[in-house]
């Protein structure tokens, strides 16, 4: 039953708060705007990562984060992309990826808004873990952690990591 540490929007910070919680994971998930591919690197160094780059990230970060995964663990099929929308309000690219894919897991970043729902029509649930991050508007900085187990997503929990800085 592995451990996913679920986090976005990292712009470039990694602190103790994180690290703490990364070091439990199985597997880091990245839904983009890592900020430095030293970030991903140390990130790499905590658990195994999987992450799509976002609207901020270089073509050092494009070499090695594609734009979208598409991947399956215990059973559980995943769908990350940076930017995508949400239930039902999902872009037209996001949309046929959906409805070709079939995920049971979509997961999103970019908005820094923490939402976690499921979309009825599609049987799936949409993640979109906030912003680990302190660059953005939000106030407090998030991430997500879950568990897989057989096709199941159990424990599912809302981490926040503390104020984004001075506000």
């Amino acid at each position: 039953m592995p451990e996913i540490a679920i986090l976005s929007d990292t712009h470039g910070h990694l602190d103790e708060a994180m690290i703490g919680h990364l070091r439990k994971a199985d597997e880091i998930w990245h839904a983009g705007d890592f900020g430095s591919a030293e970030l991903s690197d140390r990130l790499a160094a905590l658990a195994p990562l999987r992450g799509v780059y976002g609207n901020i990230d270089g073509q050092k970060l494009r070499l090695i984060h594609p734009e979208i995964q598409i991947f399956t663990v215990e059973g559980l099929k995943v769908l990350m992309i940076h930017i995508g929308g949400y239930p039902p309000r999902y872009t037209p690219r996001v949309k046929a990826l959906l409805e070709k894919e079939n995920p049971d897991l979509y997961i999103c970043g970019h908005s820094h808004i923490v939402r976690v729902m499921r979309d009825p029509q599609r049987g799936l649930l949409h993640i979109n873990p906030g912003a680990a991050g302190k660059a953005g508007f939000h106030k407090i900085r998030t991430m997500i952690t879950l568990e897989i187990n057989g096709g199941k997503m159990e424990n599912l929990k809302l981490i926040e990591l503390g104020k984004r800085g001075a506000l």
